[in-house]
């Protein structure tokens, strides 16, 4: 079983589910099964990262950014992203607790981002993007920087 699952791992996953529903217990693939499924909870984690990293530094380019130009885009983003993480926390309860971590962790690239973004149209951000520190209220809730037009 384990040349399979170096070779097809299609069949693989659904010869091990076959033989978990089974209770087959000769039959799995014991530490690639763990493997897989430690996986699977390591990427939720990294999806989670992802969309609280793009909340960051979309908030931060709302609250520093002089133009009114790519506001709405912005703004639909971090909608979208609250949506995301949202449902990511529903259906994985147990990263929860890890969301204040990820915020703290993800600031720094969020700034950086953010300083970016802004440079690319040619802005000056109207206030230091180092001035901000977002907690989960603000990353999870409905909150957008004052003066949105």
């Amino acid at each position: 079983m384990n040349d399979l699952y170096g070779t097809d791992f299609a069949l693989w996953s659904e010869r091990q589910a076959d033989a978990l529903r089974r209770r087959a217990a000769n039959e799995i693939d014991w530490d690639n099964v763990a493997e897989e499924i430690e996986s699977l909870g390591n990427r939720e984690r990294r999806e989670l990262e992802h969309r609280v990293e793009t909340v960051l530094d979309h908030l931060m380019r709302l609250a520093a950014s002089p133009a009114n130009d790519p506001r709405r885009g912005w703004r639909r983003t971090v909608t979208e992203q609250r949506s995301a993480i949202a449902k990511l926390l529903r259906d994985s309860p147990g990263l929860r607790p890890a969301v204040g971590g990820i915020i703290a962790a993800a600031m720094p690239t969020a700034r950086q981002l953010a300083t970016e973004a802004l440079e690319e149209y040619g802005e000056t951000p109207s206030v230091p993007l180092d001035q901000f520190a977002y907690n989960e209220d603000v990353v999870l809730g409905r909150w957008l920087p004052e003066g949105e037009p």
